[in-house]
């Protein structure tokens, strides 16, 4: 069953609002880091458009042949793919352990009552917004059963490209030298866009955020936390982000990002069936549906500098991913 109440003995009263364990959301779309795209049932695409160098010489009766610079249209496929969260549970479970859920009808007729409803809503949201922003990040999409790859993430599709800008960071030892790196290979034409972001794991700020408070007495002291920037460039956390990988690109919750997500419903997390399982039970379920998935415009504004022990972007599968048609989602 669902509930599950351990080591539980009802004493006397208890607090009116059950306690939930914390847990991060999705922190790409919470943070502004991600276009999220509402009403996608099937698939639609993501239209890029590239130019070449167009300016020449000034000519009196220029021709055919004098035309330079071409317009290049591609497209990037968000598909979205089906998954779900489904639970079955006994509402007679919380009886014992909250005296007002305790119920004075006939056993047939029990209902859970609304403040229960809202408390396990609250809780299931909770899971479900963590476990999402897991798969907005790191997912991997395989058809079959395993409920582990639902969708790609954004560092799947972004390590399938093969225009991404890759960052040696095998010579730099502190986070300050694979921030330099990362921070000389970004474009030029990027380096003042507003929506230009550093994104990296908790763990590797704290390794960042030590070094700064060690190195200089004019950054914070070991009561605060050093600003989340570096050479004037914000640096967003993630808590599902992987620790070893830094990657500086254009984040917005509207089309002037890099990061893009298809959805069916803008809030599907929250659209929650529930009711009893079957007419002569006293069993009930919460059932959510969703889809989704996710991918990036361009890999050319994508810097990244992957130093786990087995990177996922590295020089050889950057060049096998060149020699391949280019991949969207499965």
């Amino acid at each position: 069953m669902a509930i599950k109440v351990d080591n539980t003995n009802y004493n006397g009263e208890v607090l009116e609002r059950i306690l939930a364990k914390a847990a991060t959301g999705n922190e790409l779309v919470s943070k502004g880091l991600i276009m999220v795209i509402p009403g996608v049932e099937k698939s639609m695409s993501i239209p890029r458009l590239k130019t070449g160098k167009m300016l020449q010489k000034r000519k009196e009766n220029p021709t055919v042949e004098d035309s330079k610079g071409d317009f290049n249209w591609s497209e990037k496929i968000l598909t979205p793919h089906d998954f779900m969260a489904f639970t079955v549970f006994n509402p007679r479970q919380f009886e014992h352990v909250w005296r007002k859920w305790q119920p004075t009808g006939n056993l047939v007729f029990r209902e859970l009552p609304p403040e229960g409803q809202n408390a396990l809503l609250d809780a299931l949201s909770k899971q479900v917004q963590f476990e999402l922003g897991h798969h907005y990040v790191n997912g991997e999409y395989a058809e079959g059963t395993d409920d582990d790859k639902l969708m790609n993430g954004i560092l799947t599709q972004a390590a399938k490209d093969p225009d991404y800008i890759l960052v040696d960071g095998s010579k730099a030892t502190t986070m300050v030298e694979k921030l330099k790196a990362v921070r000389k290979a970004i474009p030029k034409a990027m380096r003042e866009n507003p929506n230009l972001r550093i994104i990296m794991s908790v763990e590797d700020f704290d390794k960042y955020d030590d070094e700064l408070t060690e190195r200089e007495a004019k950054n914070a002291s070991e009561t605060e936390i050093n600003r989340k920037r570096y050479k004037g460039i914000t640096i967003e956390t993630v808590a599902a982000w992987p620790e070893g990988v830094l990657i500086a690109t254009l984040c917005s919750p509207d089309a002037d990002g890099n990061f893009f997500a298809a959805v069916n419903l803008q809030n599907d997390e929250n659209v929650i069936q529930i009711d009893k399982y079957a007419n002569a039970s006293e069993l009930y379920f919460f059932k959510l549906l969703m889809m989704a998935d996710t991918n990036i415009a361009f890999g050319e504004e994508l810097v990244v500098l992957d130093s786990r022990a087995t990177p996922k972007f590295s020089a050889a599968l950057k060049a096998a991913n060149v020699k391949k048609p280019e991949a969207d989602t499965e």
